[in-house]
C-alpha cells in the first residue's frame, strides 16, 4: 500500500466505520489500535480488500502517512486522548494535524489546541454525530480548533459527511473548543428531544389509553409532517417491535435511562453562562429520576395518585399531544441556540448559526425538518437573539399553543409527569412576559441582605435600599 492519506487510532464501532467510510471515498487509511488483535480482526474482516492497512504501534502509524500528517483519534474522551497524543508526539513534526473525533469536553480541546500549537502542531476537536450508521454512511461533523489545520482536512471530511441538497453536513465551527462545544449543545438538544418524545408516548398510551400499535402508527404518521425527524422515525419503528410471544419489546426494557454526561455538561455550562436552558435541564433531571427505580417502586405503593385518568376525546387529544411535542421541540432548539450565542460572545467564537443548522440537517441524531427554517432565520437575520422572535417560530408556537396547554392539563390531571413539555411552555410564558415577579424577589433580597434594587422610574444603574424593619426610609446606594 502506498503512503496513507490519514491515520486513525481507535477501532471501536465509530472508528471502524469511519475508516470504512473514508476508504469508500478513495482515501488510503492506516489504522492502529492499542489491542492489536482488534486491528488484525478488522483487517481480515470488514476492511479486507479495501485501501486500509494496520500499524503495530504509534511510530509505525506516523511513518506510513503522507506529510503533513493527519491523525484522527477515535478513543474514549478524557485521559485516553492525552495518552494517545503523548505516544504520537515523538513521531510527529510541525505542520501535522491531530483530530479528536470523540466526545471531549470543549475545555480540554481548548487546552490541547493551545499546548500542541506551541509545538507547531494543528489540533482540531471535531464533534461526530450519527452513531454507527452515520459513521459508516455519512455523519454530521462539527470541526473546530486551530484554523490552520482545517484546509488540510476539509476536503476529506466533507467527502465522507452526510449531504443534504448537495451541501456537506460538515462545516468549520470556529477556533478553540468551538467544534466540541457545538457537539455538546447538539447532545443537550438530543436529550431534550428524546425526553419530549417519551412524554408524548406516555400521554398517548397512558393518558389516552391508546394501544401500542396505534401509538406506533401515530409516530410513523407524524414523521411525514412538521415533526419529521430521525428520533420520531425510529420511535415508530421501536414501538412496532414484538417479542416472540407478542409482547412489545419496549415493555420489557427497564425504565432506567443511562447517560454519558454530555447532556449534563450542557446544563452545567448554561448555568455558568446564565442561560435559562430549562428544557434540557429537565431532560437531564428526568434521567436522574428514572435511575431511582427502587425508590420509585416504593413511592408508587405509598404515594398513590389522587384520582383516575380523566376521560377525554382521544381523537381530538391526539392532535393536542402532537402540537405539544412540536412546539416544545421548537423551544428546545431555540434554547440551544441561545446557549450557542452566549458561548460565542464569552469565548469570542465566530459561530455561524445558519451553518450549524445546515450541519445538523443530515447524518446526526437530531436531524429534523425544521432545521431548514432555522437556517433561513439566521440567513435573514444573522443577529437574531432568539429563534422564537423569527416569524416562522412565532407563528408555529402560536398555532400549537391551545393544544399544548390542553395536553399539559391532561397530564396533570392524570398524574403523568411532563417535566420537559411543561418547562418549554413555562419558558415561553416567561420569555414573552414584559413583567415578571422578579421585583418581589429583589425586594426580598434587599430585606434580608440589603442587596439593593433599581427602580423603574429612575435612570438605569441607580440603586436603592429600603430600611424595611427600621425607619421605613429609602436610601440611594452608591455604586
Amino acid at each position: 500500500m502506498a503512503t496513507a492519506d490519514l491515520g486513525l487510532v481507535g477501532l471501536a464501532v465509530m472508528g471502524r466505520n469511519l475508516a470504512l467510510n473514508l476508504a469508500d471515498h478513495g482515501y488510503r487509511v492506516r489504522v492502529y489500535n492499542r489491542t492489536h488483535s482488534r486491528t488484525r480482526d478488522f483487517l481480515e474482516g470488514e476492511a479486507a480488500g479495501r485501501p486500509i492497512e494496520g500499524a503495530q504501534d504509534p511510530g509505525a502509524l506516523a511513518a506510513g502517512l503522507a506529510r503533513p500528517r493527519v491523525v484522527l483519534l477515535m478513543v474514549q474522551a478524557g485521559p485516553p486522548v492525552d495518552a494517545v497524543i503523548a505516544q504520537l508526539l515523538p513521531h510527529l513534526e510541525p505542520g501535522d494535524v491531530l483530530v479528536d473525533g470523540g466526545n471531549s469536553r470543549y475545555q480540554e480541546t481548548e487546552r490541547r489546541v493551545r499546548e500542541l500549537g506551541e509545538q507547531g502542531l494543528h489540533f482540531i476537536g471535531m464533534g461526530v454525530s450519527g452513531g454507527e450508521a452515520g459513521a459508516r454512511h455519512g455523519p454530521a461533523l462539527m470541526p473546530g480548533g486551530d484554523p490552520e489545520g482545517w484546509p488540510r482536512v476539509r476536503e476529506m471530511f466533507q467527502a465522507v459527511a452526510a449531504r443534504v441538497d448537495g451541501v456537506p453536513c460538515c462545516q468549520w465551527m470556529g477556533e478553540g473548543g468551538a467544534g466540541h462545544y457545538v457537539k455538546m449543545v447538539h447532545n443537550g438538544i438530543e436529550y431534550g428531544d428524546m425526553q419530549l418524545i417519551a412524554e408524548a408516548f406516555q400521554l398517548l398510551r397512558q393518558g389516552l389509553a391508546l394501544d401500542l400499535e396505534r401509538v406506533a402508527g401515530l409516530f410513523r404518521e407524524w414523521n411525514h409532517g412538521p415533526l419529521a425527524s430521525y428520533l420520531v422515525e425510529i420511535t415508530g419503528e421501536i414501538l412496532a417491535v414484538r417479542e416472540a410471544d407478542g409482547t412489545p419489546l419496549v415493555d420489557r426494557i427497564l425504565d432506567s435511562a443511562g447517560q454519558k454526561g454530555t447532556g449534563r455538561w450542557t446544563a452545567i455550562d448554561a448555568l455558568g453562562l446564565g442561560v435559562p436552558l430549562t428544557l434540557i435541564g429537565e431532560a437531564v433531571n428526568a434521567r436522574f429520576l428514572s435511575a431511582l427505580k427502587e425508590e420509585r417502586r416504593e413511592a408508587a405503593r405509598r404515594l398513590r395518585s389522587t384520582g383516575p385518568v380523566p376521560r377525554v376525546d382521544a381523537q381530538r387529544y391526539v392532535r393536542h399531544v402532537h402540537d405539544a411535542l412540536y412546539a416544545s421541540r421548537l423551544v428546545s432548539y431555540a434554547q440551544g441556540f441561545m446557549l450557542l450565542r452566549a458561548a460565542a460572545e464569552v469565548h469570542h467564537w465566530r459561530l455561524a448559526f445558519g451553518d450549524i443548522a445546515l450541519v445538523w440537517r443530515g447524518g446526526c441524531i437530531i436531524r429534523s425538518r425544521f432545521l431548514d427554517e432555522i437556517h433561513a432565520a439566521f440567513e435573514l437575520n444573522p443577529g437574531l437573539r432568539n429563534l422564537l422572535l423569527d416569524d416562522f417560530f412565532a407563528e408555529a408556537v402560536g398555532a400549537a399553543e391551545p393544544g399544548w396547554r390542553r395536553a399539559l392539563v391532561l397530564g396533570v390531571e392524570a398524574g403523568i409527569p411532563l417535566p420537559a413539555t411543561a418547562a418549554a411552555l413555562s419558558f415561553l410564558d416567561g420569555y414573552r412576559s414584559e413583567t415578571l415577579p422578579a421585583n418581589l424577589l429583589q425586594a426580598q433580597r434587599d430585606y434580608f441582605g440589603a442587596h439593593g434594587y433599581q427602580r423603574v422610574d429612575r435612570p438605569p444603574g441607580e440603586r436603592f435600599h429600603f430600611d424595611w424593619a427600621g425607619d421605613h426610609q429609602e436610601h440611594r446606594v452608591d455604586a
